[in-house]
């Protein structure tokens, strides 16, 4: 196992927080709650029927599943205080307490309804729901986190070559989630990347805003937005270390960042990227990922009040016991 994805499940750990996992009777999500819950990594609440979660754990050999508490949405008794807490939040956009009680059944709503009563501490879910499904509920119950106004994705990237970022580390954002960020917006991802990037990996971070100039060097709307950006984030953090707006190769090659960005602390040395829009996040990952031979983990959703953390439903069963780990640092780190 990679040492950065080993030290995340040890931090995890020794926290061990309370994660969610809607997806309860999911085969993949089954045999990742058995190993998380055999390394110690999280307490677990599993929702679904406990008949086939039961089942399912016989089938497979899953011999630790015992050690998660299971929730059975469909007759959960303490449905009428869920219901009641999601109608409470949702009345003022129209929502009957009927409608309430018949969406606290439903596991994703369950999920972060238990996030909002302090029942857990996060959730991991998408293995077999759509980004939309699993975001809506979160949304609606759970929230952004306080300054916050847009949620954004991270992906940590995980270089062969230690000479790169932090010993081979980076994180990238936003590589998934918000298309056009206006200045504001795009301080705010700066901000929370950096936090996801103490929380989750111990990084003390290095922020480059990037754009196609430096200090500068070229004069256009986009440029401008970058330049503003970084300076509401240092509004936003005055301990953030962050610097822009920098080239790519400014922002991580030394000698080239002495020589556009001269006394900068960053320039050379970053090891938080952040992208002026999810067209550049996206292109970017992909290929440092395709081209680099680099590992992409996640993505980890940031901004939410709660870490709520969205799963592809191509994922492995690696892929979930790892973003466990990193839902229960990033709780950690709230």
């Amino acid at each position: 196992m990679n040492p950065l994805l080993a030290g995340i499940r040890e931090k995890a750990r020794k926290q061990q927080k309370t994660i969610v996992l809607p997806e309860g009777t999911e085969e993949r999500t089954l045999k990742a709650a058995n190993i998380i819950l055999q390394e110690g990594l999280a307490r677990l609440v599993l929702l679904g029927s406990p008949a086939e979660i039961h089942h399912l754990s016989e089938v497979h050999d899953l011999q630790f599943l015992d050690r998660a508490t299971v929730i059975d949405p469909a007759s959960n008794p303490q449905l009428d205080r869920y219901a009641s807490i999601l109608y409470e939040a949702r009345k003022a956009k129209g929502m009957t307490l009927e409608e309430a009680r018949r969406l606290a059944t439903d596991p994703l709503y369950l999920g972060v309804l238990m996030i909002k009563l302090g029942e857990a501490d996060g959730e991991v879910a998408g293995a077999m729901n759509a980004t939309g499904d699993v975001l809506r509920p979160a949304f609606q119950v759970v929230k952004t986190a306080p300054g916050i106004s847009v949620v954004s994705g991270a992906f940590l990237m995980i270089m062969p070559d230690a000479r790169w970022g932090e010993n081979g580390l980076f994180v990238f954002a936003d590589c998934a989630v918000h298309p056009d960020p206006n200045a504001r917006e795009l301080a705010e991802i700066a901000v929370a990347t950096a936090r996801t990037a103490q929380a989750i990996a111990g990084l003390e971070p290095r922020v480059a805003m990037l754009s196609f100039s430096t200090m500068g060097s070229a004069k256009h709307p986009l440029v401008d937005k970058v330049v503003e950006a970084t300076r509401l984030a240092r509004e936003m953090d005055p301990t953030l270390e962050i610097e822009g707006e920098l080239q790519a190769d400014a922002a991580i090659v030394e000698s080239i960042g002495q020589k556009k960005a001269p006394g900068s602390r960053i320039a050379g040395r970053a090891n938080v990227l952040v992208f002026p829009g999810l067209e550049t996040g996206n292109i970017a990952y992909k290929l440092v990922q395709r081209l680099a031979g680099a590992e992409a983990v996640g993505p980890v959703l940031q901004g939410m009040a709660a870490p709520i953390n969205d799963l592809s439903r191509g994922c492995s069963v690696d892929d979930i016991v790892n973003l466990v780990a990193i839902t229960a640092n990033q709780a950690a780190g709230q």
